[in-house]
């Protein structure tokens, strides 16, 4: 090495030991903190309910005109018409927004990809709304739908979790509060259809052909009220429709096609085995050691294998840093985790991380750096795979003459943490 490439060599690994410090203490913070136990998902619940609370400020003056109308014998809602066009808002409703948000801020509570999903779209909305309906304080609502939505995204790979029964719940929901909003609204703006729209039934029946886009034309709008309110049930029908369908069909289909794809592959019960992170030939050559002497592996492997490549039995695609990846590699329910990949800084945090998930469990990383030595003993493994040492161990005593002692070189190539 020249003596103008030193300096930059110096900097290159103090940049990788300052980042290899970061990584560990970040992961000992959220060890701490027990992070993976409410974060994100509690706070931002809580800020997604308290947009829907805000949403459906405005309303509650509507709301008392209508609990004030109801006793008359009439029933005639004619009367917060007016409330109600400042409200249906060229294409989506404000009370309809703010109750999706507060019951949309449930179930990510859940960490449920489905309500993750529909967040975003509910928020992209609340957005539109403020934007194309100014009011009081609306500059104060639209910077925080940006700094909710930019948190939403952030967060993406948090939310993670599908199950057929709660996203058959929202998708029943979210069916029932879209036909509540046509009934309502087509009740309320009767007057602006022909023929004009008197009665539940007439209002009932109009949201459902205009949902199911038959569209037969013996109710059609004729104010533009009542067109836009048209046009913004339509769009929710479809998406609705769509959203329930991919949420109830998809996980029936995607299971089909994989038992059909791949026959032979049995998904193994999780229990008393090991994990394996990395995806390099020390990482390979020892998942496939262990199945060939019967031990259940769950191998992390940050990218899917190529078409026709050999892969483990057992394979999750994921950032083995992750503990949502973690988690679901059973990580509470295994003896032990193997932390293997390439990145020093990575090994640190997921063996962090996986005492986090479970404290009995058995950790060992691998070290890349012999540099990094002292450092990773820090996150208290319960061994080291120090291959740099070895080699160099190896090296020494061939070129000494000395006499190359097994308990010796595998002391310093499985060293105790």
């Amino acid at each position: 090495m020249s003596e103008t490439e030193r300096p930059a060599a110096g900097k290159r690994r103090l940049r990788l030991r300052t980042l290899t410090e970061l990584r560990i203490a970040q992961a000992r913070l959220a060890q701490t903190l027990r992070l993976s136990d409410w974060f994100p998902q509690v706070p931002l619940a809580m800020a997604i309910g308290l947009a829907g609370l805000l949403q459906l400020l405005p309303v509650f003056g509507s709301l008392q005109k209508l609990i004030a109308i109801i006793p008359v014998p009439a029933r005639d809602l004619s009367g917060i018409s007016d409330g109600f066009k400042t409200l249906a808002i060229r294409g989506v409703s404000q009370e309809l927004v703010g109750g999706l948000l507060i019951l949309l801020s449930v179930g990510l509570l859940w960490r449920s990809r489905l309500a993750w999903v529909l967040t975003v779209l509910m928020t992209a909305a609340s957005l539109a709304l403020q934007i194309a309906v100014p009011s009081t304080g609306s500059k104060v609502l639209i910077g925080y739908g940006l700094i909710l939505l930019v948190s939403l995204m952030a967060a993406r790979s948090r939310f993670h979790r599908a199950s057929l029964a709660i996203g058959t719940l929202f998708a029943l929901v979210g069916v029932l509060l879209t036909m509540g909003y046509g009934v309502l609204g087509g009740y309320v703006l009767g007057k602006g259809f022909t023929p004009a729209i008197g009665n539940f039934s007439d209002a009932l029946y109009f949201t459902v052909v205009t949902m199911s886009t038959v569209g037969y034309g013996d109710i059609t709008p004729k104010t533009p009220d009542a067109r836009l309110f048209t046009a913004s049930l339509i769009v929710l029908g479809l998406v609705v429709f769509a959203t329930s369908l991919t949420t109830i069909a998809g996980p029936v289909i995607h299971s089909r096609m994989i038992n059909l794809l791949q026959p032979r592959r049995r998904r193994m019960k999780r229990s008393n085995h090991i994990i394996v992170a990395g995806n390099n030939p020390l990482a390979r050559n020892v998942i496939k050691s262990l199945e060939n002497r019967g031990i259940q592996v769950t191998a992390i492997w940050s990218a899917a294998p190529p078409a026709g490549a050999e892969a483990p039995e057992e394979l999750i695609v994921g950032d083995a840093t992750d503990m949502e990846v973690l988690e679901s590699a059973g990580v509470k329910q295994a003896r032990a985790v193997l932390a293997l990949q390439d990145s020093d800084s990575d090994n640190a945090f997921v063996s962090l991380a996986a005492k986090d998930a479970n404290p009995d469990l058995k950790t060992l990383l691998a070290v890349n750096d012999a540099h990094n030595m002292d450092r990773m003993r820090r996150v208290k493994p319960d061994a080291v795979l120090a291959l740099p040492v070895i080699g160099a161990e190896l090296v020494a005593m061939a070129l000494s003459g000395e006499e190359i002692k097994t308990d010796h070189l595998l002391e310093q190539l499985l060293r105790l943490g």
